[in-house]
C-alpha cells in the first residue's frame, strides 16, 4: 500500500507561537531595562552609594607534621578566640566595652593580648619595662604619638589618652592602662573594617558561653573559631619541632609582602620555622556588605581558607621515645656518681640516605606546657641545666678518640701507614717534650687496627705528627666534621682544631689527632661521619624531612627518597675497609667488647673520652649491621667518665631498631645493678 503524506499545517502555528513568546519576553525584559536604568535609575544610584562591601580574611589552619610511618606529632585542635569586629562595633563605646571585657577575662582567669611595655609600679608610677626599647622607640616615633625620645613612660600613658580620647577620670589607673593597651596593639595590628582585631586567641568554651550570653554588653565583640597546635607528645621531639608564636615588626617587615598580618602567628624555631612557607597555609576571603548607618546586609564566603601542607619527617616516633628515655635514664645514673653530669645528646641515622630516625637532647621540655603554660616558660628560661638548649644539633663536645677513624683513613689514604705497619707504643709519646700525649696503655708495636681497638693515643699522635694539622682538617670536612650536615634547622658547624684555633703550635697536632686540643662537633655531625664511614667514604645530606604534601596528601610537594651525594671523601674502598675492621675490632676485642661482643647483630664502633673542665666527656660512635650497615649512632654524654653510659644509650637505641626489624627478639630485663656491673670494666680502657 502506498503511504500518503500530509502537510501538517500545525507546524506554522506552532512556529508563530514560538516567534510570539520570544517577543513577549525579550519586550519584558527591555520594559524592566528600561525602569533599572531611566525610571528608577536615581534609587539604585543611591542605594549603591550608600553600602560598601569589604573584604575580611579568614585564618587557614597550619599544616600538620607526621612521623616516618604517618603517625600524627603535630596537629591543630579547635580554639576559640575573642574578635573586635569594627563593622558591628560603636566606636563611641569601645573603650568601655575594652574595660568591661577585660574585667570579665581577669575574673575568669583568661589571659588576652597585652603587648604595651608599660607597668604600674609598686609607687603607683607608671614606668617602661626593660629590654622593649625598640617597642618604646617606636611607641614615641612620628607613627605613633610623636614625641621626644626623652618622653618617660608617665608622659607616654598622658598622651595615649589624648591619642584614643579616653575620658581619664572614668577609670583606675590600671583599667586606664590596660585600655590603652588593647587600644595601642589594635592600632598597631591596623584594625579597620576589613581587620578584626584579635583581642584573645585561645580561651576556653566557658569564656566563649559567657561572652555570647553578654553579647547585648559587647557589641562588635565576636567569638570565633581558630586553630590551636596540639602536641600528640610535648616531650618527643621539641628541639626538631619548634615553637610557634606571634609575628615580630622584623619579620612582619620582612614578610607583609607575602600576606601575613601583625597579629599572625608564625614558626620561631625547629621544623616550624625552617619549613613556614609549607607550613602556613592559605587565607580565605569573607566580603560583608554594610550600608550607610551600619547595617550588615550580605556575609559571602568568597573564597575558601587553603590548610597548610602536611610535612612528613624521617623521624621515628618509636626510635625518638626509646631514645629519649635512654638518654634520661643513663645521665641521671651518670649523674649519681658525677655530680657535673647532667645531660647529653644521641643520633640514629638511616645510612641508606642519611635521613634522622631519631635525634634527642637531654634535658628536655615538654612542648605542650610551653605553649599554654607562662610559669612553665618562665621555669625553663630560669633552668640553668638549659633544657630547651639543643645539644644534638648545636652543642659543640670534644670527642676524644671518636676522632680517630678519621686520622686513620687519612693516613692509610696519604700512605704514611699500610694495614700490617706498625707503631711502637711506649705509652709516653714525647716527640714535643713540652707536649707530652700519655697512652691508656703500653701496646708495644701495634698496627691502625690494633691502635683503633685499643684506642692507642701513642699510634694516632705520631701518625698525626706526619699528616699536619692542614691534612687533618681536609679528611675531616670530608667526613662531615667541622661543616654543616645539611640538615633543614639551625646547626653549629662545628670547631676544627688548627682551622679554628687562634694560637696553634705543632705539638698540639699531636693533641688534635687524638681528638683533643680545640675539636669540638655536634653529636649531628658524630652521626653523620660514623654514617659516612659505613658508606665506604660517601657522604650524602642528612636530613629530617622525608616529604612534604598538600594538605590532602595528594600533591607531593617536595621528595627527598632519593639520597643527595654531598662529599665523596676520597679514600680507596681497601683503605675504607681497614678502617670498618678496626672499628669491627673495637667491638669484638677492643674498648666496646664488654657491651657488644656478644650482640646479636654485629656492630662497629669506636669510644671515646674527652678531657675537659670539669669531669671527662664520654663519646660513642656505631654502626650496624657489620656486614651491611644500616643505621649508624653517635652519643655525647656531657661529663659521664665513663664509657658504659654511653654505650648503653647506643644498645638500646639498636635494641629498639633491631626489634622493629626482627632481627633480634625481646629479652628479660636486667636489674640495674648487674647492668652495671656488667659494664663496669668497659671504661677502664677506653679511649
Amino acid at each position: 500500500m502506498k503511504k500518503v503524506e500530509h502537510s501538517a499545517p500545525n507546524s506554522g502555528v506552532r512556529a508563530a507561537l514560538c516567534i510570539l513568546m520570544t517577543i513577549l519576553i525579550f519586550s519584558a525584559f527591555a520594559v524592566r531595562l528600561f525602569s533599572w536604568q531611566i525610571i528608577d535609575s536615581s534609587d539604585y544610584r543611591e542605594e549603591a552609594l550608600s553600602s560598601t562591601t569589604y573584604t575580611v580574611t579568614t585564618e587557614a589552619s597550619r599544616g600538620e607534621i607526621l612521623d616516618r610511618n604517618g603517625k600524627e606529632i603535630v596537629t591543630n585542635d579547635a580554639g576559640y578566640m575573642i574578635l573586635f569586629n569594627k563593622l558591628y562595633i560603636n566606636e563611641e563605646n569601645l573603650n568601655e566595652i575594652i574595660n568591661k571585657l577585660i574585667k570579665l577575662m581577669n575574673l575568669r582567669r583568661e589571659e588576652w593580648t597585652d603587648k604595651l611595655p608599660i607597668y604600674i609600679d609598686e609607687n603607683g608610677t607608671y614606668q617602661f619595662k626593660d629590654g622593649y626599647d625598640d617597642t618604646i622607640d617606636f611607641i614615641k616615633s612620628k607613627s605613633m604619638l610623636n614625641m621626644n625620645k626623652y618622653a618617660d613612660a608617665e608622659d607616654c600613658m598622658e598622651e595615649f589618652v589624648n591619642h584614643f580620647e579616653i575620658d581619664a577620670n572614668s577609670y583606675t589607673k590600671q583599667e586606664l592602662r590596660d585600655i590603652i593597651s588593647v587600644r595601642y596593639n589594635m592600632e598597631f595590628c591596623g584594625y579597620s573594617n576589613s581587620n578584626p582585631y584579635k583581642f584573645a586567641t585561645d580561651i576556653s568554651r566557658d569564656m566563649v558561653a559567657i561572652v555570647l550570653e553578654n553579647s547585648q554588653g559587647f557589641p562588635g565583640v565576636e567569638c570565633g573559631s581558630t586553630f590551636v597546635r596540639f602536641y600528640k607528645d610535648g616531650t618527643l621531639a621539641p628541639h626538631i619541632l619548634g615553637t610557634v608564636g606571634s609575628i615580630s615588626q622584623q619579620e612582619y617587615n620582612d614578610l607583609k609582602d607575602s600576606g601575613y598580618k601583625l597579629d599572625d602567628k608564625i614558626g620561631k624555631s625547629g621544623i616550624e620555622y625552617s619549613l613556614e612557607e609549607y607550613l602556613k597555609g592559605t587565607k580565605g576571603e569573607k566580603r560583608i556588605t554594610k550600608t550607610s548607618d551600619g547595617a550588615v546586609v550580605e556575609e559571602i564566603e568568597a573564597v575558601q581558607a587553603i590548610p597548610g601542607n602536611t610535612v612528613t619527617l624521617t623521624i621515628d616516633a618509636d626510635l625518638q621515645k626509646v631514645t629519649n628515655n635512654a638518654l634520661q635514664k643513663y645521665v641521671t645514673q651518670a649523674g649519681k656518681s658525677y655530680s657535673d653530669c647532667i645531660a647529653g645528646a644521641a643520633v640514629m641515622i638511616d645510612i641508606n640516605n642519611f635521613s634522622v630516625l631519631a635525634c634527642s637532647s637531654y634535658p628536655t621540655f615538654d612542648m605542650e606546657k610551653y605553649v599554654t603554660d607562662d610559669s612553665y616558660y618562665e621555669k625553663l628560661i630560669g633552668d640553668d641545666k638549659l633544657p630547651m638548649f639543643d645539644r644534638a644539633l648545636t652543642g659543640n663536645f670534644i670527642v676524644g678518640s671518636t676522632f680517630k677513624p678519621c686520622v686513620a683513613a687519612a693516613g692509610l689514604e696519604e700512605g704514611l701507614i699500610t694495614g700490617d705497619s706498625t707503631i711502637f707504643c711506649k705509652q709516653h709519646y714525647d716527640f714535643y717534650k713540652t707536649d707530652i700525649i700519655n697512652c691508656l696503655g703500653y701496646h708495644e708495636a701495634v698496627n691502625v687496627r690494633g691502635a683503633l681497638a685499643k684506642s692507642c693515643n701513642y699510634f694516632f699522635a705520631d701518625l698525626g705528627r706526619q699528616l699536619g694539622i692542614d691534612a687533618i682538617d681536609i679528611y675531616a670536612e670530608k667526613f662531615g666534621l667541622g661543616v654543616h650536615t645539611g640538615i633543614e634547622l639551625y646547626e653549629s658547624t662545628g670547631i676544627l682544631a688548627g682551622r679554628d684555633s687562634t694560637v696553634w703550635y705543632e705539638g698540639n697536632t699531636c693533641q688534635a689527632a687524638i681528638g683533643q686540643s680545640d675539636n669540638a662537633f655536634t653529636p649531628m655531625q658524630l652521626g653523620t661521619y660514623c654514617a659516612t664511614i659505613a658508606n665506604d667514604g660517601v657522604r650524602l645530606r642528612t636530613h629530617f624531612v622525608s616529604k612534604i604534601t598538600d594538605y590532602k596528601g595528594e600533591e607531593v610537594l617536595l621528595d627527598n627518597s632519593a639520597p643527595e651525594v654531598v662529599e665523596m671523601v676520597g679514600v680507596s674502598t681497601a683503605n675504607m675497609e681497614i678502617v670498618q675492621e678496626g672499628m669491627r675490632s673495637v667491638v669484638t676485642n677492643g674498648t666496646a667488647s664488654d657491651i657488644f661482643a656478644k650482640y646479636p647483630v654485629a656492630v662497629a664502633a669506636k669510644t671515646g673520652t674527652a678531657e675537659n673542665i670539669g669531669t671527662d666527656n664520654v663519646t660513642f660512635i656505631a654502626y650496624a649491621p657489620y656486614d651491611k650497615p644500616e643505621v649508624a649512632v653517635a652519643v655525647v654524654v656531657e661529663h659521664g667518665a665513663e664509657g658504659k653510659y654511653s654505650m648503653s644509650i647506643a644498645k638500646e637505641m639498636f635494641d629498639a631498631y633491631f626489634k622493629s626489624t626482627g632481627r633480634i627478639k625481646e629479652q628479660p630485663k636486667k636489674t640495674a645493678s648487674s647492668s652495671t656491673s656488667s659494664s663496669n670494666n668497659s671504661s677502664n680502657n677506653n679511649g
